[in-house]
């Protein structure tokens, strides 16, 4: 005898009301924010490539120079003020969120060296009981190559982390996650 799930069991395709209704964080920037400005364009896809119209994105960032907007970064450098380094975004009907924010600057490494460049995603979808923890690389970013992080990753799956630019708009940036099957984006257990 098989055990089946109920409705009552499941995340179901609500749970982003009233995280993102009145609470929704797309812009990270002010007109005073520091650094280079960047559009993220983040699509979430199910394991047969279709869109996920009802996830959420949450994301957490640096600032420009490598600082985290938050009074316990250890780093004892004063982050940029008009820089909040959160954002959270239900996807559209055709699975798409758009951030807007700045490329981060890298932060400290355990080994006392510096991780490239990169944002820190939470991903939320039915049937997703737990968060799903991820991040986005920049490709084509030099400080890949000596990325801790990065180097735990089989080098054929690093790909699933890299957010490709629009050749066609200056500083857009193109992110998919695929949760599941062929192309599955790379997940941490954190």
């Amino acid at each position: 005898m098989g055990l089946i799930p109920l409705a009552s069991q499941t995340a179901g395709p609500f749970f982003h009301l009233g995280c993102t209704d009145h609470r929704s964080v797309a812009s990270l920037v002010t007109e005073k924010t520091r650094g280079r400005r960047i559009r993220l364009i983040c699509r979430v896809l199910d394991g047969a490539g279709a869109p996920v119209p009802d996830a959420m994105i949450e994301i957490w960032q640096a600032d420009a120079e490598g600082n985290y907007p938050h009074p316990h970064d250890s780093q004892r450098k004063d982050s940029d003020p008009f820089f909040h380094g959160f954002g959270r975004l239900a996807t559209d009907e055709h699975g798409v969120c758009v951030f807007e924010t700045i490329k981060p600057g890298q932060v400290p490494a355990n080994d006392g060296g510096l991780q490239a460049s990169h944002i820190n995603v939470s991903v939320f979808a039915r049937g997703i009981l737990k968060r799903l923890a991820t991040r986005i690389y920049f490709a084509g970013d030099l400080e890949l190559q000596n990325d801790p992080v990065l180097a735990l990753v089989p080098s054929d799956r690093r790909d699933t982390l890299l957010a490709r630019a629009d050749n066609s708009r200056a500083g857009e940036w193109h992110f998919d996650i695929h949760l599941c099957g062929e192309r599955e984006t790379v997940f941490f257990d954190i």
